[in-house]
Parts: structure tokens; C-alpha cells; sequence
């Protein structure tokens, strides 16, 4: 069986490793266990580092994917049964694995009227669900979404599905901002070329919005930015994951604006999850745009690359394990 090796910064390789196997009966505490069999998968920036070179946690075999739909191929539980195709996360982005033991509830259903990459989207939107509840009601409100990768345009889509009164787009990237309208942006600012609190302020008739989004995070994270652009008194959602020590932030800039900051890690499988298969599965948000680019398993190592280094447009990158020739 394959499973990833990242042998060194921006090296990806597979290597042989035995099959997995399950205990005869769930751990303690686990109501049980089940082999998955990844695949459709695809990248996400929280992959990012442990390919560029992780010196915070350690990298392990397996790592890193954790945006996957595939076949349970056993299982010691009673949730699932064997056959059943599911989208499943693996604890600690330890998925690049042609097969891995997980948790039983760690996976949920897939809806079937959509094609499966559209489906695979839930695993990301989830995230962004989770940390949208933690918001005030959003109706009518104005909101800057600074970076848009993936994840930005994703919160594009929700914050417009949840009745924003402005979504606007900011990044350094034309080609995603492009994308960014057909995801639910009313307004996009490119601030490789203008100065993106200006370009704001002239969007919303000199004000600033009522909340912000970051959704950047790792090194490249752009909370200085994300405190120019709140006004006093708004919401601070720092989504991007952030490296374990900030340097430069401005601190005391966003303690005198009285701004409320919130931050979102590890999203609900038995609520979060399932209702973003539902939005998608209803049709409430179209995610397809964001699909950009499909590479098989045997090319993981450009596939990295041209979603590390942001080329030719690329958003969401797909991975096919060999397993998905056989549906």
C-alpha cells in the first residue's frame, strides 16, 4: 500500500507501507473504527505547510490531505457497513494514504445529485460554516474577505447566502477575483494594485465594513491588514490558521478600535458537515467555480506545486487515487 512521504521541503514521494488493520473490537470509549479508502480528494492551504516544510509539529507519514470521499473497506462498528462511500476527515491531516484507519464518526454521508468533486466541497465549507455561527446575524451587514484562495471564496458564498448586504473580495491575485463574483462577491479589490482600505472606503461610501474575514493565515497571514480595514466596534473572524507566534501585529491598534475578535478550529461532524453537504446538495451554493484544476495520485508532487505556487489560476486542486478507476 502507498501513503506519502514529504522527505524534504517541497519533496513529496510515495513509499510502500503495510495495510492497515482493525482490533477485533473498538478502543475504549470508541463506539468504532472503520478502513477508508480514499478517492477523491484535494488540497487545502492548512496542507501547505507540512509540504513547504513544517518545524512546529512533526511530519509524519501521511500527511498531508484531509479532504476526501471514498469506500469504507471494513469496520468493527455499526454505523457504517463495508461498500458504503462516505466523505471522511483523518485526525491530524494524516490522509495521503491509500488506506488509513479512522473513527466511524468522523465521516458522513455524501449527497448523490451532484457531481462527487462538488460533493468532496462540503469538507471545506463545513469549516466555514462552523465559523460563521460564531458571528452575529449577518443580514444586511458589510463584510471584507481578505484572501481568496479557496476558503475566501467559500466564505464569499456563505456570507451572501446569509443575506450580507456587500461581500468584498480582496486579494493580491486577479485571476481569483475573477472567480470571485461567480461565489457570491458583490465588489473585489486587487491589492497588488491599489490600497485596499482606500479601495473599500470607496466602495462603501467612506465607511469600513462591519466585520472582516481573514482568510490567509500561516506566514503569508494578513491580520495587520484585516485591522486597518475594521472600523470601531465590528467583528474580527480570524480564520486562516496562524503560525504559533505573530510577529508585528498590531495589537494595540485593534484593542483601541473595540473590536470583537473570533477565531474557528474543528467544526461539528454530526451538524457542521452534514449542513454543508445539504447546502450543496440543495443547490444553495454552486461551488463548482472554484474547482479549477484534477491530477492523479502518480503527479501529487505537481500537483503541490501548482497549488503551492498559485499557478495558471488554480483554487481547488483535485487528487484521484487509483482506487476511483474501479467505480
Amino acid at each position: 500500500m502507498l501513503t506519502a512521504d514529504m522527505y524534504a521541503p517541497g519533496k513529496i514521494r510515495l513509499i510502500d507501507v503495510p495495510e492497515p488493520v482493525l482490533d477485533p473490537t473498538p478502543p475504549a470509549g470508541m463506539s468504532g473504527q472503520i478502513i477508508f479508502q480514499p478517492e477523491t480528494t484535494c488540497l487545502c492551504g492548512s496542507d501547505l505547510p507540512y509540504f513547504n516544510g513544517w518545524d512546529e509539529w512533526p511530519i509524519e507519514q501521511g500527511h498531508s490531505l484531509h479532504e476526501m470521499i471514498g469506500t469504507i473497506t471494513a469496520t468493527n462498528g455499526k454505523r457504517w457497513r463495508v461498500g458504503e462511500r462516505v466523505l471522511a476527515v483523518p485526525l491530524m491531516q494524516q490522509g495521503l494514504s491509500e488506506r488509513f484507519v479512522l473513527d466511524e464518526n468522523r465521516a458522513i454521508r455524501i449527497a448523490t445529485n451532484v457531481p462527487e468533486e462538488q460533493a468532496l466541497m462540503a469538507q471545506p465549507l463545513g469549516t466555514a460554516i462552523y465559523a460563521l455561527k460564531k458571528l452575529p446575524n449577518m443580514l444586511d451587514r458589510d463584510v471584507a474577505i481578505v484572501g481568496q484562495g479557496p476558503m475566501g471564496q467559500l466564505m464569499n458564498a456563505a456570507l451572501s447566502n446569509m443575506g450580507a448586504r456587500r461581500v468584498i473580495g480582496i486579494d493580491l491575485i486577479e485571476s481569483r477575483l475573477q472567480v470571485s463574483r461567480k461565489m457570491g462577491a458583490t465588489d473585489t479589490v486587487c491589492n497588488s494594485k491599489v490600497d485596499a482600505v482606500d479601495a473599500v472606503k470607496e466602495i462603501l461610501g467612506g465607511d469600513l465594513p462591519d466585520v472582516v474575514v481573514e482568510c490567509v493565515g500561516h506566514k503569508d497571514q494578513q491580520l495587520n491588514l484585516c485591522i486597518d480595514l475594521c472600523k470601531r466596534d465590528s467583528q474580527l473572524l480570524c480564520f486562516g490558521v496562524p503560525p504559533q507566534f505573530l510577529n508585528g501585529l498590531r495589537w494595540r491598534d485593534l484593542f483601541f478600535k473595540n473590536v470583537t475578535v473570533y477565531t474557528s478550529v474543528n467544526p461539528d461532524f454530526h451538524r457542521d458537515f452534514p449542513l454543508a453537504m445539504r447546502w450543496i446538495e440543495e443547490g444553495r451554493i454552486d461551488v463548482a467555480p472554484i474547482i479549477t484544476h484534477t491530477y492523479p495520485l502518480a503527479k501529487l508532487q505537481e500537483a503541490f506545486e501548482l497549488f503551492r505556487d498559485r499557478k495558471d489560476g488554480a483554487i481547488k486542486v483535485i487528487v484521484n487515487f487509483p482506487s476511483r478507476k474501479a467505480q
